[in-house]
């Protein structure tokens, strides 16, 4: 435990902690496949009682019109988001047929990429911008990437927080100075410690072999139709899942919200030659939004990025100048094929547990070098991660992970304590039952999911099968008036519409203009 981390404690445990640290807000975005009965990705568009993709509030969807991602709003509670998340894949079964939802990170089986429909958001500009967009991830990267899962955690610490941890620092300046510089705080921190929540709650240790394409890699033959990695954690977070080897030399600084800023809005500006050999257009048609580096700044793959709500038509970079930074997004996270919902309250415990003392514990502005080595410890881990006597790189010099997971874990616990202060021991309890993952493997998502395929004999699409149908099953059989959103989900459903049908109406400029007149 440093000095600094160890007197930010003190003076906070000198606080009332329960009025300091509740309030907190945390939402979900979870994303998972429409897959047919076949096992295969939905053919079908959008289902329409789901409503419009582009302005429903609560249910859209991602790269695919098959990949739907659930939105929980921010809450004030973990059971509140469980609650909110259990709500909205209940309503959306009422609307599926016979079709199910993949329950993994990596897809399930695949075809071609042209059997990976693009997400469709209508007629009007900012629907095809968003079209446009996915088209050029697809060109530059290939579609069967953009269909991984992913399961992210927004996590703000409450308003009060803000004044009293300002006064502990003897911080005189801006409020929102201060705050942002806290949570860059945090993001850097993360980077350096993203490889222990891939160990922790890594879930993609096997993949289906379609989606290799028949490239050679070093994964082991479980079946006919599987692969898998003997210590891997997260396939989807390996060279494997996000093969984006074209963002690996772009470096994008998290030592000030300023250089975060400039370095995004420099690669969106800045031409690339791959990108430019691809084309801007084809016989008068769109191929991707610009030939630069990045399109826009969500192309940039981070295993955490600080994030500002945007208004309308403002670009997320231009929401962090105007106001600083309002919450964090946790990128990392598998999707939990144990869970119906894809992850659980004790997760949601740990996980803010981890940021809070990701934004607490010192930390030091990144050097090139410590970028470096944090990466090779995030591959190292997600391909890696359960073999024994893996080591990691700390300031230059050999670790083993297991020993330095353990000493974040008991630097953790003051942090948990003051989390749980007057409401119980919940979150301390789900610090503790991490511990005894660290201590024994077996006990990771990863390694139960591997004992799983090989004690049941099962590919790992038959197994993503039998899981899918369970959770269709599972949610059916719930009442649909026990949903306490459904009529709100109804109704958002019939004004999400109506709002789609608005902005159409509403466009007055081309659609080439629009692009110009998003990116000026």
């Amino acid at each position: 435990m440093s000095d600094v981390f160890a007197k930010r404690i003190r003076d906070l445990q000198q606080q009332d902690c329960r009025s300091l640290f509740g309030g907190g807000m945390r939402g979900i975005e979870r994303e998972c496949l429409r897959i047919s009965p076949e096992g295969l990705i939905a053919q079908t568009p959008h289902p329409a009682g789901l409503g419009s993709a582009l302005t429903h509030n609560y249910i859209t969807t991602d790269y695919s019109e098959a990949l739907l991602e659930f939105v929980t709003p921010p809450q004030q509670s973990t059971w509140e988001v469980m609650q909110c998340l259990f709500d909205l894949h209940q309503f959306a079964f009422e609307q599926l047929g016979d079709e199910l939802l993949w329950p993994f990170s990596m897809p399930c089986g695949l075809t071609t990429e042209d059997a990976i429909p693009l997400a469709r958001y209508g007629e009007s500009n900012v629907g095809r911008m968003k079209t446009l967009y996915r088209m050029g991830l697809g060109s530059r990267y290939g579609r069967f990437m953009q269909v991984i899962s992913g399961l992210h955690l927004n996590y703000s610490l409450p308003e009060h927080f803000w004044p009293v941890y300002q006064e502990l620092e003897g911080d005189s300046g801006d409020a929102n100075q201060f705050r942002s510089a806290q949570y860059m705080s945090l993001v850097r921190n993360v980077r350096r410690y993203d490889w222990l929540i891939l160990y922790l709650f890594g879930a993609s240790p096997a993949v289906c072999k379609t989606f290799l394409k028949g490239r050679s890699t070093e994964l082991h033959e479980l079946d006919s139709g599987t692969v898998f990695g003997p210590y891997a954690t997260s396939l989807r977070m390996s060279g494997v899942g996000y093969q984006n080897t074209s963002q690996s030399a772009l470096h994008v600084s998290a030592n000030s919200l300023q250089e975060y800023v400039r370095d995004l809005s420099a690669a969106i500006e800045t031409p690339d030659a791959e990108w430019q050999q691809l084309g801007l257009k084809r016989d008068g048609e769109y191929l991707q939004l610009n030939t630069n580096k990045l399109q826009i700044e969500n192309e940039f793959y981070s295993s955490v990025r600080p994030k500002r709500v945007a208004r309308s038509g403002e670009r997320p970079t231009k929401a962090l100048q105007r106001g600083g930074i309002e919450y964090v997004e946790l990128r990392v996270l598998d999707v939990s094929p144990f869970d119906p919902v894809g992850i659980n309250q004790a997760e949601i415990r740990f996980v803010e547990t981890y940021l809070v003392y990701c934004m607490l514990q010192e930390s030091p502005l990144i050097s090139a070098g410590e970028t470096a080595a944090a990466k090779s410890n995030q591959a190292a881990v997600a391909t890696d991660g359960r073999r024994p006597g893996l080591m990691l790189q700390r300031r230059g010099s050999p670790v083993a992970m297991q020993d330095w997971a353990l000493e974040l874990l008991e630097d953790m616990q003051p942090v948990a304590a003051m989390l749980d202060c007057g409401v119980g021991e919940e979150y301390q309890q789900a610090l503790v039952m991490q511990m005894a993952v660290v201590r024994d493997p077996e006990l990771t998502p990863s390694a139960r999911m591997l004992s799983e395929l090989r004690e049941n004999k099962l590919s790992f699409v038959d197994y993503g099968m039998q899981i899918a149908e369970a959770n269709r099953q599972y949610f059916l059989a719930q009442a649909p008036e026990h949903n306490v959103r459904r009529e709100t989900l109804l109704e958002e459903t019939r004004a999400s519409l109506e709002r789609q049908r608005a902005i159409e109406v509403a466009d007055s400029v081309s659609f080439g203009e629009y692009i110009q007149r998003y990116y000026s």
